[in-house]
């Protein structure tokens, strides 16, 4: 993009590699646990109405569910980042994984809400740990020319689980109950668990994470740029897209019974956005971010002006898929570039503030859908993906000085 620096893009960019690459199945169960977190923490959108009956709350006491894991996530991330200290991080993964088990299956036994919401707590820890370890593991798993596809293999279990785990998971609540849903759930995580017991090689850490340390990376200009332009498109994001049904119905005129298949339509556009977005942010991040801003800013403004027919909402749907698809992965790899001397310590930052956006988005959309229209919520949507454009332009002056604030790995 004309009038910026690009993120560092050397062979050493991700920092020392010293553990013995085992290739693409260790990659995929990784990318597949990713899957399995993220499946757990999005899963009560499909549930909330059989939750709420079976254990006596309202829906939006039931919302709780939702709510409650981002915020202990955004928590965890750096906190458990520091307390693992030198641990292999393959068993730490493997225990998170043991732990993301035993929350779904106090999940699906929980005799009253408040045993559900300390399930989903549990639920939290995990995704924060998870999440801000298996985050910056590619680079130690594949060689260097591999690392983009690999980076974006992991983040396609956002993706998928938006796509498949998510509906899967409420089809499984209608065929059965809410609980067999979390059963199944947990089950795959224990099957996650022993697959990356198998493939992942050892991954000792190659230091330790002093928790004071995870604060003050944010004194690295190019790294703060990238959380911040990350909570601007999280937060618009998910402000905009909790209430795409009700835009959908309202303002498109979509008949109830297309919009499954609309949604289905948005999620496989994310898959393929994750992983063109993954192998051009390995090369250039900066233009890559600043392309998905534009698109994500064009596809939520533009759904009050020419989504008013079915085809129209159609196509900005795709669009707005392909663009958030790559937001997870570009913002991810633009986080690692700015640090390279402390990856794992800027991945639970990232992960922090993607959880915490998280939950403000869909806080945010809700005030903003209460207080004036569901369409308002589109334009706030697409301000917030403008202010994160305006952040990626804006050139990091001092690039050399970032990377030594960052300090030797």
């Amino acid at each position: 993009m004309p009038g910026t620096t690009e993120l560092p893009t050397s062979r050493t960019a991700f920092g020392p590699r010293s553990t013995p690459r085992t290739g693409w199945p260790a990659v995929c169960a990784v990318a597949v646990g990713i899957f399995s977190v993220v499946t757990t923490e999005m899963l009560p959108v499909g549930l909330l109405t059989s939750v709420g009956a079976d254990l006596g709350v309202s829906d939006g006491t039931a919302g709780l569910t939702l709510t409650v894991p981002g915020v202990v996530a955004a928590l965890a991330a750096p906190l458990l980042t520091a307390a693992v200290g030198r641990l292999d991080r393959r068993l730490v993964l493997c225990g998170l994984m043991g732990l993301l088990a035993a929350a779904n299956l106090l999940s699906a036994l929980a005799p009253a809400f408040p045993v559900l919401l300390v399930a989903r707590v549990l639920v939290g820890i995990s995704i924060g740990g998870v999440w801000s370890i298996a985050a910056s593991l590619a680079g130690r798993l594949v060689p260097e020319r591999s690392v983009g596809a690999a980076t974006a293999l992991i983040f396609s279990g956002i993706a998928v689980a938006s796509v498949l785990g998510v509906p899967a998971g409420t089809l499984m609540g209608d065929l059965a109950d809410w609980r067999t849903a979390f059963a199944v759930v947990g089950a795959l995580a224990v099957a996650v668990m022993v697959a990356m017991a198998v493939l992942l090689p050892p991954l000792p850490a190659t230091r330790s994470v002093r928790l004071g340390e995870v604060p003050g990376l944010l004194r690295v200009r190019p790294l703060r740029t990238g959380l911040i332009v990350t909570v601007l498109l999280v937060v618009g994001h998910f402000g905009a897209y909790t209430y795409v049904r009700p835009v959908l119905e309202d303002v498109s005129g979509v008949e109830p019974d297309l919009i499954s298949t609309l949604l289905l339509c948005y999620g496989l556009a994310g898959i393929a956005g994750n992983f063109l977005a993954g192998t051009a942010a390995h090369r250039h991040p900066r233009r890559t971010l600043a392309v998905l801003c534009g698109l994500l800013a064009a596809a939520e403004l533009l759904v009050p002006l020419l989504g008013r027919s079915t085809p129209g909402a159609v196509a900005l749907l795709v669009l707005w898929g392909l663009a958030y698809g790559g937001v997870s992965v570009t913002t991810q790899t633009w986080v690692l570039r700015a640090v390279p001397q402390a990856r794992e310590a800027a991945s639970a930052l990232f992960a922090g503030a993607f959880n915490l956006a998280i939950a403000t988005g869909a806080l945010f959309g809700g005030q903003v859908a209460d207080r004036a229209t569901v369409t308002a919520v589109m334009w706030c949507g697409g301000a917030l993906a403008v202010a994160a454009l305006i952040a990626t332009a804006v050139p990091d002056r001092r690039p050399a000085r970032a990377e030594a604030a960052a300090g030797p790995e």
